[in-house]
């Protein structure tokens, strides 16, 4: 995989990704080299004068008022970094750590962080070989950014702490950059605060979520369209010129998306009339988890690409404290390290996964009860009373619907004051972008059992034919083990073997495959 070039320009949602999940490698441009060259100069120019600067001759937070003496500073960095790396409770994912270094990576390569190019070509280097710092689930309020995560990425580059190597295995930071042929940093003034004070874990985080809200997002509007077509819903609601009298763009889409899913649907024909015949469906008010799904997946793609908004600017700034403005040769302090933007929209997005989810499951709950799911068997069963069928597929659906109602509570207002009150706001961005990634796991698994349901409904609507489009889907599942309607059988695996194919784009695959790219 080629490496992701890192300039003072902002990285792509596509090059996060390909760095964090796809584990490519980073080499800095020589605009960012030279950029941090420039910079580099102003800090040490400021270092060798009389006159305090903070972050370069002072402590830190509520100790910003000591002078730190020249023969100090160099201690005074590691210092910084062995205290804040102060992480406690389980290592995060790769994929988080991974995108923590890079963002980190990208704001030292603006030439506003007064780093040496020495220390940002370390880090670079560390993600090129796979090395992964241990950061821990818990240490971060999202303000001063994310600091205890990036001090244990930091404290790595020091020679210090434990990593994992490129294989996983857990060895001393040290052994593994001697493993890969790589020196220790030896800190200098700046470059302790340049290399963790910023937003770069809760925005990473943000990044994976919206790329897979984007692509959960369409496998909803999958999952609904089976469920339409297996309640014998109507397609009549999705049309273009009703959507048009509410112009919000994600609804239209997901509109859209229902329409082309449905289309050529042997089960929708069968209770549609024939054009011209003077007939038409007697299913025109389905019930709202039906009717309304383009409203709420829409409002949710539209939530989803507010964020998206939010996290481009945030990956084109340059957050640190002080911020070295080197063509006008002064450091100066500023609070652009505060995670609230971030935090707002990582908030919003945890309501959205809930949301999604919750209708989801109402589609879902509808297959099961004979009263409203049109004359199929109670729970879908095979033998009613002997089997349960896809009863507590459902409970399932509830109970992770439940968790995420309770991960949709913002994180952002719950402010706590530290640093002797200093830093008297804080964001809580880190904690919110934590409980979003089990918020959009949760919403997968969601999906994943509505697609399983609908499946085995529209397998119990035969002979009726199934769209094309949904019929792809119910083949995928049958092609990777999951049976259709029969006897009782572990579930269990099935359902596992559901999140799996909706987790990995495949069920969207499948159906773009037959209709083309979804909206």
């Amino acid at each position: 995989m080629d490496n992701v070039a890192v300039g003072p320009g902002p990285v792509t949602f596509e090059e996060l990704v390909a760095v964090t999940r796809g584990g490519a490698g980073v080499t800095l441009t020589d605009e960012a080299q030279a950029a941090i060259g420039k910079a580099r100069a102003v800090v040490e120019e400021l270092a060798a004068g009389a006159t305090p600067s903070y972050g370069i001759s002072t402590g830190f937070g509520a100790l910003a008022t000591r002078h730190i003496p020249t023969e100090m500073r160099a201690q005074l960095q590691k210092s910084l970094v062995r205290s804040h790396a102060a992480g406690s409770g389980p290592e995060v994912e790769r994929e988080v750590t991974r995108g923590l270094m890079l963002l980190r990576l990208s704001t030292l390569a603006t030439g506003h962080t007064g780093i040496r190019l020495e220390t940002a070509q370390l880090l670079a280097d560390v993600l090129t070989h796979g090395i992964t710092p241990v950061v821990h689930e818990h240490g971060s309020l999202g303000c001063s950014g994310d600091l205890a995560p990036l001090s244990h990425c930091a404290l790595a580059l020091m020679g210090e702490g434990d990593v994992r190597d490129a294989d996983g295995t857990l060895v001393p930071a040290a052994e593994a950059l001697a493993a890969a042929g790589l020196t220790p940093v030896e800190l200098e003034a700046k470059e302790g605060l340049a290399l963790i004070n910023g937003t770069d874990g809760m925005l990473g985080m943000l990044v994976m979520a919206i790329t897979d809200l984007r692509m959960l997002l369409k496998t909803a509007d999958i999952a609904a369209a089976m469920s339409v077509e297996g309640q014998l819903g109507t397609d009549r609601v999705f049309a273009p010129e009703l959507q048009a009298i509410r112009p919000h763009p994600g609804q239209a889409a997901s509109a859209a998306n229902l329409t082309a899913l449905l289309k050529d649907s042997g089960v929708v024909a069968s209770h549609r009339g024939l054009p011209g015949d003077g007939t038409q469906c007697n299913r025109v008010q389905d019930a709202y988890s039906l009717r309304c799904s383009p409203q709420v997946h829409g409002g949710a793609r539209d939530t989803v690409e507010h964020a998206a908004t939010v996290a481009g600017r945030e990956l084109a700034s340059a957050v640190d404290n002080p911020v070295v403005l080197a063509d006008e040769g002064r450091v100066e302090s500023n609070g652009n390290f505060h995670g609230a933007p971030v935090a707002y929209v990582l908030d919003f997005l945890a309501i959205v996964a809930a949301d999604v989810a919750s209708i989801s499951e109402r589609r879902t709950d509808r297959f099961l009860d004979k009263a409203r799911n049109h004359g199929l068997n109670p729970f879908l069963a095979d033998d009613p009373g002997v089997d349960s069928g896809h009863m507590i597929a459902q409970y399932t659906q509830a109970a992770v619907v439940s968790e995420l109602k309770r991960l949709a509570n913002p994180a952002s207002v719950d402010s706590i004051p530290s640093s002797a009150m200093q830093e008297d706001h804080v964001s809580m961005g880190w904690s919110a972008a934590r409980k979003l990634r089990r918020s959009v796991d949760g919403l997968s698994r969601v999906v994943a059992i509505e697609v399983l349901t609908a499946a085995r409904a529209l397998d119990m609507r035969a002979p009726l034919e199934p769209s094309p489009a949904t019929a792809a889907v119910v083949r995928l599942l049958r092609s990777e083990g999951i049976e259709g309607p029969g006897p009782d059988r572990h579930l269990s695996p099935e359902i596992a073997a559901a999140v799996s194919l909706v987790q990995s784009g495949a069920v969207l695959a499948a159906a773009e495959e037959v209709i083309g790219e979804l909206a």
